[in-house]
């Protein structure tokens, strides 16, 4: 998923950055202009960027429609998409908008403020060198209002630079808290990992990352074996006990760079491995169903076993030029071969 991962710094140049861009467009100053403009300059959007070249060679100079497009085909945080939560997701999200609209609203008055003290200064100057070339008797009270303008002048701007900074520390407090809502519309409630939606989102992604040389990205899908019969023998809330402790598992496990975890639909779970091996995405599903083993599901009130569980584990590779579909399926044949010679064991495709 997207992060928004820049120093103060770079955040602060961005800002400017976006800000100017917008300046070359016909939409408005608002939260959605500023949103677009900012994940394609900040360069963490890709399928955005894509999008804006695009339309901007058919239209270079882009309208209020335009950018609303491309800011709910490719930016928009769906709430609503996710699992639990969503009205009040979209709820937060909706606020953060008005909270930004606001922010740039007083930097557009402030603005305003400041150009109104440079035309007044401008017709001071003008007045002074009218009296430089004309009269002497005049300069005297000409100098005293342009050193009045001056001042008034170097207040205005320092009123100015101190709302924009003011605005830019707002900004960046309110872009953390709208990525900390999309990732939380991309969270399972239950377990904690990954949705299914973020989980698709993570592997178009990768999809546009090759592998190095030598190297593949590894998927591994995970099923826990007899999962229905958890649920008919023990009841749904055992069930979810038992997927909320695999979930613990994924998200304590040590964890190799860009490892991602997803419940990827029912008792089925993914793990995606960057730039790896196949031997090392199949000893990561080893260490999985080992760990898995070691599970044990007490009775809350006598602190007795009540149940252990055991999980099966598909292992493929994706190539470059190989659909995600077809990896998907890969990895997904190699489970159930693995369940279907007899379950709590590793296959690789």
């Amino acid at each position: 998923m997207m992060r928004y991962l820049q120093s103060r710094e770079e955040s602060v140049s961005l800002v400017r950055q976006v800000l100017a861009a917008m300046g070359q467009h016909d939409a408005a100053f608002n939260p959605v202009t500023f949103a677009v403009f900012y994940d394609h300059l900040a360069g963490i959007n890709p399928p955005l960027s894509q999008a804006l070249s695009r339309v901007q060679r058919q239209s270079p100079r882009l309208d209020n429609g335009a950018l609303h497009r491309l800011y709910d085909e490719h930016v928009a945080d769906a709430g609503a998409e996710a699992d639990g939560g969503g009205a009040a997701d979209g709820t937060r999200s909706q606020r953060i908008q008005v909270d930004m609209q606001r922010l740039m609203k007083e930097i557009a008055q402030s603005a305003e403020r400041t150009g109104h003290a440079a035309g007044l200064f401008d017709e001071q100057l003008e007045g002074l060198s009218n009296a430089l070339r004309t009269d002497r008797d005049e300069l005297v009270p000409q100098l005293d209002a342009a050193r009045e303008g001056t001042q008034v002048m170097r207040d205005s701007v320092h009123t100015l630079q101190q709302q924009v900074q003011a605005a830019q520390r707002e900004i960046e407090r309110l872009r953390a808290d709208l990525e900390r809502t999309r990732e939380e519309s991309m969270l399972d409630p239950l377990t904690q990992v990954l949705n299914r939606r973020g989980f698709d989102q993570r592997m178009q992604l990768l999809q546009r990352e090759p592998p190095p040389d030598g190297c593949v990205h590894g998927l591994v899908m995970i099923d826990i074996d007899h999962f229905k019969r958890v649920n008919d023998q023990h009841g749904h809330t055992v069930g979810d006990r038992v997927l909320a402790g695999l979930g613990t598992l994924l998200r304590t496990m040590p964890q190799e760079p860009g490892m991602t975890c997803a419940r990827y639909g029912g008792e089925e779970f993914a793990i995606l491995l960057p730039a790896t091996t196949l031997d090392k995405a199949k000893t990561l599903a080893e260490t999985v169903r080992t760990r898995v083993r070691g599970i044990r599901l007490r009775d809350r009130q006598t602190q007795a076993v009540a149940l252990s569980f055991t999980v099966s584990a598909g292992v493929a590779a994706w190539r470059v030029g190989e659909d995600l579909d077809t990896w998907l399926s890969c990895a997904d044949a190699a489970l159930y071969r693995a369940k279907a010679a007899g379950r709590d064991r590793v296959v690789v495709a």
